[in-house]
């Protein structure tokens, strides 16, 4: 592989869950969100909130910052023009979400460039009623993904990942083979267990129903907890109804 500094940020790049009490200063913000701004998009159908820690924020992190797909925004500017949104909403929230998470990814390449570290909360949408409140959202804006950042009070590893022939595919899709399978999760959890990362977090997730347990944190790892987490609803069925609150409706 090319190595330059750019690409070892990347490479390197692991969630942060223990942060210093030090606050980034202003500049450092401003240039994270601008860094941000400059990533790809299809209409700029995002904003970002900010909420100063430590106190009442995810692992005490200086800062959190929530990415929103925004068209209420979007549409303002449609009505200077004489125009009114005709798209429809699936549409918009397929582009915002894009829109919405180049941002972030590059906000988190640049927090790591000045030293910073992060970690993203994918449990944001759930919370879409008390987020509303507490920054007055107007409708058409959905809170999309949380993103702590600050500067880390730890330094754990890069998390493994699959082998690049489980994720590349030229020419066409494959068929796998057992092996291939087996291979790639073997790889994903010898690499976890190296590092003892579910056990840190003692985040075993029970099972449910009629199933066994048969793991303990000697042998529970990634493949596994992924399995648990989306072979069983651990996660309310309420997304359309977070959507529906903040001015979105899928329905047909």
């Amino acid at each position: 592989m090319i190595s330059n500094p750019i690409v070892e940020t990347m490479l390197n790049r692991k969630s942060i869950r223990k942060y210093k009490a030090e606050m980034p200063a202003d500049e450092v913000i401003e240039t994270v969100v601008r860094a941000g701004q400059q990533a790809p998009f299809a209409s700029q159908l995002c904003s970002l909130l900010l909420q100063r820690g430590p106190t009442e924020t995810p692992f005490n992190a200086p800062l959190l910052f929530i990415v929103c797909v925004d068209s209420h925004k979007w549409e303002l500017i449609m009505a200077e023009r004489g125009w009114q949104m005709d798209a429809d909403d699936a549409l918009l929230l397929l582009l915002g979400f894009q829109d919405a998470a180049l941002m972030a990814e590059n906000m988190v390449v640049a927090a790591e460039s000045l030293g910073m570290g992060s970690c993203f909360l994918g449990g944001i949408p759930f919370e879409s009623k008390s987020i509303i409140k507490e920054f007055k959202l107007p409708p058409r804006v959905f809170p999309m993904v949380g993103l702590t950042m600050g500067y880390p009070a730890e330094n754990p590893p890069p998390r493994p990942r699959y082998p690049l022939d489980f994720v590349l595919f030229e020419g066409e899709y494959p068929q796998f083979t057992q092996e291939q399978i087996r291979e790639a999760m073997q790889i994903m959890d010898e690499g976890y267990l190296a590092q003892d990362y579910y056990t840190k977090l003692k985040a075993m997730i029970p099972l449910r129903g009629e199933r066994q347990e048969t793991y303990d944190y000697k042998t529970y790892s990634w493949t596994e907890h992924i399995s648990r987490k989306w072979g069983q609803r651990l996660f309310p069925s309420t997304l359309l109804k977070h959507l529906r609150r903040c001015g979105f409706n899928l329905s047909d």
